[in-house]
C-alpha cells in the first residue's frame, strides 16, 4: 500500500464543493481545510506507485482545483520497484554495508 499526503488549493468560494468532490474519490480523505485560503491537506491510498501518481494527476484535473501536489509519501512493498534492485544490493543493505547508496551519503 502507498500513502500520499497532498496539499490541495481551491478557489475559496468553492472549498466545500471541492471537499465533497475529493471525499467521493476512491482512497482519498480530506483531513484539514482552511476556508480563508482554500487550502486542504488530504491523504490518498493506492496499491502501487503508478496508481498513486495516476491518482494525483486525476485530482489535478478536478473542477475548481488550482493546485495539487504531493508533499510526502510512504510506499509499501511494490514488487515492480524492487525488481530493479539486485539481490546483492539488498543483501548489502541488510548487512549494514553501503550497497547501492553512494559512499559519500554514508558519512
Amino acid at each position: 500500500m502507498n500513502l500520499s499526503t497532498i496539499l490541495v488549493i481551491s478557489k475559496k468560494e468553492s472549498l466545500h464543493e471541492v471537499i465533497d468532490c475529493l471525499n467521493k474519490q476512491t482512497g482519498v480523505d480530506v483531513h484539514h481545510s482552511d476556508p480563508d485560503t482554500g487550502r486542504m491537506i488530504i491523504t490518498q491510498e493506492a496499491e502501487t506507485i503508478d496508481d498513486e501518481v495516476a491518482g494525483l494527476k486525476r485530482l489535478k484535473k478536478l473542477p475548481n482545483i488550482i493546485y495539487a501536489e504531493m508533499v510526502s509519501h510512504y510506499f509499501g512493498e511494490d514488487k515492480k520497484n524492487y525488481a530493479a534492485v539486485s539481490q546483492q544490493d539488498l543483501d548489502a543493505l541488510d548487512n549494514g554495508t553501503s550497497g547501492p547508496v553512494p559512499e559519500y551519503l554514508n558519512d
